[in-house]
Parts: structure tokens; C-alpha cells; sequence
């Protein structure tokens, strides 16, 4: 990887200490489930959190709230001090992106192409002037082309430029939708299992590629099963269990509070989550069944 730059500063929070996330009291209800309960999560800059919690604990439903893919039942969401719009794009053009668990790339498009989607959110040109192929056009694509390839050679995947999003190995195309989400110039990168299904090679360098995420000045919030990936990396950790706060604290504080032990840590299989302790099992058709985790 070279010394490509992965944030651009003028995106990045103040100096003041001021959060770059507020999440207050966030709450989202189906029916007669709380998937979340009264949540609160402050995200300083250049900090990454981590989210854990066992299978059904409402990390990922807590996510679509922040997010804008869920309207929370109660609660706000504040970015940099201001209020979020329930809407993706409007969540993504205020500076906050997101990957999936489930890798979610344009498979027959480039990576390259890939991200220059991603940057697309940026640019001012209208369809008028795509149309008639202005110079303002051209212009903004060259610039969208070159910042890709940028964001391509800061997660190491240069040489990886045309080839097919579906034909690229799986720790690649994870990286690839980082590297996406970059491109919207966040303030914020949320990461959902980010490692999920990696060797230990891959994890070590989606490590080392979060690290200097951060040091380049951009928070980040990491959901995550893998506890020796989270508890390496995060500057504070947050458990979620049944759809509330069990214990927020420094990874040495929530690593040895005996009811995270108890909850998920402690299990045989807490790297396993079909078969970790569904603590709140989503009603069978519920609308938030796919979300909820």
C-alpha cells in the first residue's frame, strides 16, 4: 500500500472534542418487540468503538436506526451536533457510511467502478449536463476516477483496478467496500463484521487498515463477533443484550465484567453465532427479523 490519502480533512470533525456521534436514548420497536432500547452511544473523533452482544442482541437493527434505514420508535441521532434525516442518502451526503454483513458490491462492475459509485455522492454535476457531455462533466469523472483510485491504492487493491467486483477474493472485496464507503468522504465509517469469514492474514490487515482509518482523523464504529479482532482494536467497547446496554467501557473493563462473560464471552461458542444464545429471538415474520442480530 502506498501513502495515498484515505480522509480528506476538510470532512473530518473539529478539534473541540466536540462528538462526532450522539445517539440519545435511540429506541426501535416492531410491533410488540424492542429490538432496541433506549440506547445511547457518543462517538468521539479519531475513536473506534465496537458494538458486541449475542445473535439477536439489535447491533445490526441499532445500525439501520443510525443509519436512516429505520425511523427509531424514540430517541435522536446527532452527527457533529446535527440531527440525521431517517433517509440514506441524506445520512451518507452529512458524512456517514456504512459496510454490511453481507457484502453488498455491484458484482459486474470494477472495483474501480465500484467506488467511483460510491463518490458519486459528492459531485455536483446534473443529469443535463451528463447528457450533453459538458465539460463540467468531464471535468468532475476525471476527479471521480482519480479519488478512486486513490481510495483502490490506500486499501492495496491498485492492482486490482478492473477487475470484477464478483471475481475478487473474498478479504478483497470486503476491503473494496471500504474502500466504497470511503468515497462518500465520511466523518463517520460504521463497519459491520468487517472480518467475517477472513483468515487470520485477511483480519490482520483489516486491522491495520482500520488503524490507519483512525489515525488519519476518522471515527469509526465496529460490529464484530470475532472478540480478539475487537478487543485489540477499539478504544471503548458497548454490549448490547436483548436490545439494551449491558456495559459500556474500555475493552480490559467489559472483558472482565462477569455479566458479559455470562451474556456472550463465556460461551464455547461466542465465535459462533448460529449457535450463540439467542437472548431475544425475533417473532417469526416480524419486519424486524432480517435486521435484528
Amino acid at each position: 500500500m502506498s501513502g495515498a490519502t484515505a480522509v480528506d480533512p476538510d470532512t473530518i470533525g473539529d478539534a473541540t472534542g466536540q462528538p462526532v456521534l450522539q445517539a440519545t436514548g435511540v429506541v426501535m420497536q416492531f410491533g410488540g418487540l424492542k429490538a432496541v432500547n433506549d440506547v445511547n452511544l457518543t462517538v468521539l473523533p479519531g475513536q473506534i468503538v465496537g458494538l458486541i452482544g449475542p445473535n439477536g442482541a439489535g447491533k445490526t437493527t441499532f445500525f439501520n436506526c443510525l443509519t436512516g434505514m429505520y425511523l427509531p420508535t424514540g430517541g435522536s441521532v446527532r452527527l457533529l451536533g446535527q440531527s440525521l434525516p431517517p433517509k440514506p442518502r441524506a445520512v451518507v451526503k452529512a458524512g456517514m457510511a456504512r459496510t454490511f454483513q453481507n457484502i453488498r458490491l455491484f458484482g459486474n462492475m470494477t472495483a474501480l467502478e465500484n467506488v467511483m459509485v460510491g463518490r458519486y455522492v459528492r459531485t455536483r454535476t446534473g443529469a443535463l449536463s451528463a447528457v450533453l457531455r459538458l465539460p463540467s462533466f468531464h471535468r468532475e469523472e476525471r476527479e471521480t476516477r482519480a479519488r478512486a483510485e486513490e481510495l483502490l491504492d490506500y486499501v492495496g487493491l491498485s492492482k486490482s483496478a478492473e477487475l470484477l467486483a464478483r471475481n475478487m477474493p473474498y478479504g478483497d472485496q470486503r476491503r473494496l467496500e471500504i474502500a466504497r464507503a470511503m468515497a462518500t468522504d465520511p466523518k463517520l465509517l460504521l463497519l459491520d463484521e468487517p472480518t467475517a469469514g477472513m483468515n487470520p492474514r485477511e483480519t490482520e490487515e483489516a486491522t491495520d487498515l482500520i488503524f490507519r482509518i483512525r489515525d488519519a482523523g476518522m471515527a469509526v464504529v465496529v460490529i464484530e463477533h470475532d472478540m480478539r479482532f475487537i478487543f485489540n482494536l477499539c478504544d471503548r467497547v458497548l454490549c448490547l443484550v436483548r436490545g439494551e446496554v449491558l456495559v459500556e467501557g474500555t475493552p480490559a473493563e467489559v472483558q472482565s465484567d462477569p455479566r458479559v462473560i455470562e451474556a456472550y464471552i463465556g460461551t464455547a461458542d461466542d465465535e459462533d453465532e448460529t449457535d450463540a444464545p439467542v437472548t431475544d429471538a425475533p417473532v417469526t415474520g416480524s419486519p424486524g427479523q432480517e435486521g435484528q442480530r
